[in-house]
């Protein structure tokens, strides 16, 4: 069956508004499903964790099956690999302290100039508390790649973690993170992946990359405001966690110390079966829960590449624009669908103003990716305007994007 986009939409209840949302890297809008799921939750189940009665029995039983199903989403092994938290900025500060005290003074720790600095800070925090060295792999500026034989180049014997992105949040670059967790393991090193802006535009396989933790966040997949944490059971095992003393001394729980956010939990349930129901309307609802998963999320991602390939044509007719990353029409399956670009003689926040007005709604600035702002010497002209599709967009409101754009005088 075809990707029914308006189909799509009538499961999107704030599309109604009329706005268009292309200010997803930052932050997808709901499904249905999600909405059903926490109303449920708060009304006929939210009670803390680990009661004797009714609603404590209930919500513990809707914990244990979001762990279960981002395990499927993710292809964990299983679910206690599933950490729940805040976000992924959170989780990752909260892994990277209970790693740093696995390391001495001249360790080393690896980064990109392509990662968002959630992806970075805790890092440099964590090396800077333990003598640890950091070293930083380039891009290559013309497409905004990583250098793979810099990133070859950065590991040594003395490296223990090497973090990297699955997909800039600034240029889309869809990173071989498979190829990387190769070169950290050759090295003895462990690998981090940061999967935010990955996941919801495509599959992801943790067992097949075999990298040891990867983190994304439900509110950028349809889901609310909650962050999860993959890990390799017997490393999560090994790691002391900093917890409060009567917290479970087992993954996850000793990872999710204090009072979760358990409506997040079952919205996050709601956003997996708002994917099957995805799969089910293109012909693809059978199998296992995970083959529907995939399905949804390969569809999905075949109908956001000829979107993202519409949008790239767009903007390049546009005089003055000047689009950063990826913009060969055959190399799409390497960026997901976020594009940013600059406006001669505009600032960032003036095009995004002028969009907004119109009912548009992008990011400008550097959106928390300043190493690769100042590896392009953008941070000092306010960064890039970020137009990022979900595949709720549609092609009508990309040309509506193009044509305000198109027609901002210079």
């Amino acid at each position: 069956m075809a990707f029914d986009v308006e189909l799509v939409r009538s499961q999107f209840p704030a599309l109604e508004s009329g706005a268009v949302f292309f200010d997803n890297p930052g932050g997808t809008q709901v499904a249905r499903q999600v909405v059903a799921r926490m109303t449920d939750y708060l009304v006929g189940s939210n009670a803390n964790h680990g009661g004797a009665f009714k609603t404590s029995i209930e919500s513990d039983e809707v914990l244990e099956a979001a762990h279960a199903g981002i395990a499927d989403l993710l292809n964990a092994a299983a679910p206690d690999e599933i950490v729940f938290g805040q976000n992924m900025t959170t989780l990752t500060f909260t892994l990277s302290r209970a790693l740093a005290r696995q390391l001495a003074p001249g360790d080393e720790i690896v980064v990109t100039r392509l990662d968002h600095d959630a992806n970075i800070a805790p890092w440099l925090l964590a090396a800077e508390d333990r003598g640890a060295v950091v070293r930083w792999v380039d891009i290559r500026a013309e497409d905004c790649t990583l250098d793979m034989a810099d990133f070859e180049a950065q590991i040594t014997d003395r490296t223990k973690i090497v973090a990297c992105g699955y997909a800039s949040n600034a240029v889309g670059t869809i990173n071989d993170v498979r190829a990387v967790a190769q070169m950290a393991h050759a090295a003895g090193a462990l690998c981090f992946v940061d999967a935010v802006q990955y996941a919801p535009h495509g599959p992801i396989d943790v067992q097949a990359l075999d990298c040891d933790f990867l983190a994304c966040s439900a509110y950028k997949f349809f889901g609310p405001h909650v962050g999860v944490l993959y890990g390799k059971y017997a490393l999560l095992d090994g790691l002391r966690a900093y917890k409060v003393r009567p917290a479970e001394d087992t993954p996850p729980g000793k990872f999710e110390t204090g009072t979760q956010n358990h409506e997040g939990q079952a919205g996050t349930l709601g956003a997996l079966e708002y994917f099957e129901w995805l799969a089910e309307s293109t012909g693809q609802g059978g199998g296992t829960r995970r083959e529907r998963l995939v399905a949804a999320m390969t569809a999905l991602a075949d109908y956001e590449r000829g979107l993202g390939g519409y949008l790239l044509e767009g903007l390049q007719t546009i005089p003055g624009v000047k689009v950063w990353g990826i913009t060969d029409q055959s190399r799409l399956e390497r960026r997901v669908p976020t594009v940013s670009f600059t406006l001669a003689g505009w600032h960032p926040r003036r095009v995004a103003e002028a969009l907004a007005a119109e009912g548009i709604y992008v990011w400008d600035g550097n959106y928390y990716a300043l190493a690769i702002m100042d590896r392009l010497d953008l941070q000092r002209q306010g960064g890039m305007v970020r137009v990022g599709l979900a595949h709720y967009n549609t092609r009508a409101e990309v040309e509506r994007l193009v044509a305000v754009v198109g027609g901002l005088k210079r």
